[in-house]
Order: structure tokens, then sequence, then C-alpha cells
């Protein structure tokens, strides 16, 4: 997540980054969120009826979904990424 974190940070000026939880309370979740994502950039949320993971299809966590300006998928995978690998796919996103 510290990765995810300084990317979110540099290129906040043009992506929204959002990362919603589903298992846990607002306060655990709270909490979790203000150790892996210090910049503040990131927005987060618990979502408790998974009504953001079913709207894209997302089974488990942690899944990374990059979604276009016109609301469709662009790319997704499952786990962490490389920062370089990261940085690619993100531009590639900017990009599209």
């Amino acid at each position: 997540m510290p990765v995810v974190d300084q990317l979110a940070a540099e290129y906040a000026d043009r992506v929204a980054f959002v990362a919603p939880a589903w298992k846990g309370t607002a306060d655990a979740t709270a909490e979790r969120a203000d150790e892996l994502m210090t910049s503040g950039v990131i927005q987060w949320g618990l979502d408790v009826e998974e009504q953001v993971f079913a709207a894209y299809g997302v089974p488990y966590q942690p899944v990374t979904v990059l979604i276009g300006a016109d609301d469709t998928i662009v790319d997704s995978w499952a786990g962490a990424l490389a920062e370089d690998e990261l940085r690619a796919r993100i531009e590639a996103l900017l990009e599209a």
C-alpha cells in the first residue's frame, strides 16, 4: 500500500484513488486507513453491503481496478504490483 499511496499523491491532480473495504467496522477501517494511506489523498470507505465490489466484479481483496473517465473498466488485477508496473498502468490509463 505504501507504493499506491505514494503514486496517489503524485497523480492526485489527474487520477482519483479510491479504496473501499468490505470487512470490519468503520472505526477499524479508519484506523487501518490512517496507517496505510498517510498521504491523505486516497479516498476510502467501508462498503458494508459490498455494492462497489459487486458493481466491478471484485470477488476478494486486494484487487485493483482502473476505471476510465467514461466509467469503463480499463484494467484490473489481483495482488500488488511493483512501482514501475503500477506507474506504467496508470500512465496507460491517462493516455486512453
